[in-house]
């Protein structure tokens, strides 16, 4: 079994990105999104510090310190890119503007809650920021993130034990041994990595999964 690295995670959520969308990446992990895209493939990329047609991070040296992203990293700007109030770039994030939001996440529930601010943890530094506007205000969440935890606890839950951002929010879940669906019928299994079988990856996930792969669904 080969788990994907965190650039192949995001260019499989890159894959699913159709012409012509609206899309948040959110601050982490899903901003790898970016440097994935098809170039053949017009797509606006939004980010809540009020850019909308943000391009890929720059080559190095290449950086512009008043180009940035909502998670302060450098960015690119395409042409026709724009630049606005933060107040006009929460209104498109509230006013389901946005076709895709990518976030990442702490958990994911059966019924698709999302929580992905707070652990609760001491030494943690609660931020919500714009997640909750995006979560509710994306017409698709897609949460991109490892299954487990660096303590091997599945990532997927029965129900969330964080503070939840979103209720019944998510679409789908990229990870880095599968990706799934969240259905009324609970977590769909689409894809598994090479070398990891259902059952394994059922045991991994500690809820119960569905496996109808997207080749058969073809």
């Amino acid at each position: 079994m080969k788990k994907l690295t965190r650039d192949e995670m995001a260019k499989r959520v890159a894959a699913d990105i159709p012409e012509g969308a609206y899309v948040n990446l959110g601050i982490g992990v899903p901003t790898l999104v970016a440097n994935h895209l098809a170039a053949d493939r017009e797509i606006f990329l939004h980010s809540e510090n009020g850019l909308l047609g943000m391009g890929p991070a720059p080559a190095k040296g290449a950086e512009d310190d008043e180009l940035i992203n909502a998670g302060k990293q450098h960015v690119t700007l395409l042409t026709g890119g724009a630049y606005f109030h933060h107040a006009d770039s929460f209104a498109m994030m509230r006013g389901g503007h946005l076709d895709f939001c990518v976030l990442g996440a702490f958990q994911v529930s059966a019924t698709g809650d999302l929580a992905n601010w707070h652990t609760g943890a001491p030494d943690a530094i609660p931020a919500v920021g714009g997640a909750m506007d995006l979560a509710i205000g994306a017409k698709q969440v897609y949460v991109m993130m490892e299954l487990l935890t660096k303590q091997g606890e599945s990532k997927l839950v029965a129900e969330c034990s964080y503070p939840v951002t979103g209720v019944q929010c998510v679409d789908r879940v990229y990870t880095d041994l599968a990706v799934f669906d969240v259905t009324p019928e609970g977590f769909v299994v689409r894809e598994i990595v090479e070398g990891l079988s259902f059952d394994e990856l059922q045991k991994l996930a500690q809820v119960p999964l569905q496996y109808a792969p997207l080749s058969q669904a073809a």
